[in-house]
């Protein structure tokens, strides 16, 4: 197949699964706030970064086995391949009980020091009590989804992401705006949605006949590691804006009270859509390139890489120009109050500008930890957000509000900047560095 054809392949439907899963926080946001107002939506805000890092998790296990699964289905070698998929999927099942036990002790406490407070508080406690009882369909229906698109089956990865997203709709529809159950049914309703996503890929792992090799033996331990050392630079690619999330929220608080919350509230739930869209389309090129890399293709890896620079570019410019043109109206679609709506279209510029550096960002990572370069991903992820944090510390002090808002676009210029530099490096200079 041509490798532009077979790039678009994996490429829309990898895009169309990772903007649905940003938008289970949107519905939720959606159908409480125009219930149950301003203050609903707000904690749905400040609570989401726990949801996400449930799904961050699940994503980080499923692309940490299912890059070694790809880049040995090229080497021909579908023992190991297998091997990886059976310690991902325990992997995946033993992160699902640890964090449930976890997020039921302690998500009030994580809460608290998110900033929130008051009615805020107390209905992001109700909200997490019930997203805690359903983490196991989180993590597994994320942690499943890249092995089936690295298997073949990009559409039914996607197919898999539609039938959870419109799930959650429905029950949305039906906990919340029906039966009145707030908070509790918008949790409810989530969960459920991906218990539909993992339904979708177990019925297409026992269709293909795609079975898991769960005879480790002494190999066990290091593939594991394995897993989870490729795994925490799509984790960290995933629950990075969440890491954003969590900061400019803390800092909004601060800085603005209240109103600034709100505000940031619609700002990120847009933000979610587009910045996941950026990761479909570096995630989605990831098979490609790993599949190429394992097979030793390098001139290959390089033009899927650089297919995914021009379209994530592209995509981008296109999302900044209707967020401008209809920053107006966007923070209406949340039942968000007249004044919110005009705090939201004044912020909103900045964070549009961010889209454009992202776009370059999100490919390079996703391009080192596709051919192993599991160091250069890791920094290029992390410098985002320990970027953010230093630019909070003094620039809200100086510039009040705007200070916090500027921050997020000038941190993501800082990671564009220095992916460029690292693609930029010989191949020689970058094997000599540690």
């Amino acid at each position: 197949m041509d490798l532009r054809k077979s790039f678009f392949r994996y490429i829309i439907p990898s895009m169309l699964a990772f903007a649905l899963s940003g938008v289970y926080a949107i519905a939720d946001g959606f159908f409480v706030g125009n219930a149950m107002g301003d203050n609903a939506l707000a904690a749905i805000n400040i609570a989401y970064p726990l949801t996400a890092f449930l799904q961050a998790v699940g994503t980080g296990i499923g692309m940490g086995g299912a890059v070694p699964y790809s880049i040995h289905a090229g080497q021909k070698d579908l023992r190991r391949s297998n091997q990886y998929f059976g310690s991902s999927i325990l992997l995946l099942c033993l992160s699902s009980i640890l964090l449930t036990l976890l997020f039921l002790a302690g998500s009030p406490a994580v809460l608290r020091l998110f900033g929130a407070s008051g009615e805020i508080y107390t209905l992001g406690c109700e909200y997490l009590r019930f997203i805690s009882f359903g983490a196991v369909f989180q993590i597994l229906g994320t942690g499943l989804v890249p092995f089936i698109r690295n298997m073949g089956g990009a559409v039914t990865a996607m197919a898999a992401m539609v039938v959870g997203f419109l799930g959650n709709i429905v029950l949305d529809y039906l906990f919340v705006w029906v039966l009145d159950q707030g908070m509790t049914g918008a949790a409810i309703a989530t969960a459920a949605g991906q218990a539909m996503t993992f339904l979708v890929c177990l019925i297409f792992f026992v269709a293909k006949k795609k079975r898991p090799s769960f005879r480790l033996g002494r190999e066990g331990l290091g593939l594991a590691g394995q897993v989870l050392s490729i795994g925490l630079s799509p984790f960290g690619l995933t629950f990075s804006p969440n890491i954003t999330l969590i900061l400019v929220n803390k800092s909004a608080a601060l800085t603005g009270g209240d109103p600034a919350v709100t505000c940031y509230a619609t700002i990120s739930y847009i933000s979610c859509v587009v910045l996941l869209l950026m990761q479909g389309v570096s995630d989605g090129s990831q098979p490609l390139i790993s599949l190429s890399y394992g097979k030793g293709l390098l001139k290959e890896t390089k033009a899927v890489r650089n297919m995914a620079y021009r379209f994530a570019l592209a995509i981008s410019l296109l999302c900044m120009a209707v967020l401008f043109l209809f920053r107006q109206d966007v923070a209406a679609l949340f039942g968000a109050s007249a004044e919110t709506g005009q705090n939201v279209a004044r912020a909103l510029p900045p964070f549009i500008l961010g889209f454009l550096f992202v776009s370059i960002s999100r490919v390079s990572t996703a391009y080192f930890y596709a051919t192993g370069k599991n160091l250069w991903a890791y920094i290029l992820i992390f410098s985002e957000p320990l970027t953010l944090l230093v630019l909070l510390l003094f620039l809200p002090s100086l510039l009040g509000i705007w200070g916090t808002w500027i921050s997020v676009p000038l941190s993501q210029l800082t990671a564009m900047a220095l992916s460029i530099l690292l693609i930029c490096l010989p191949e020689k200079e970058k094997a000599a560095l540690p």
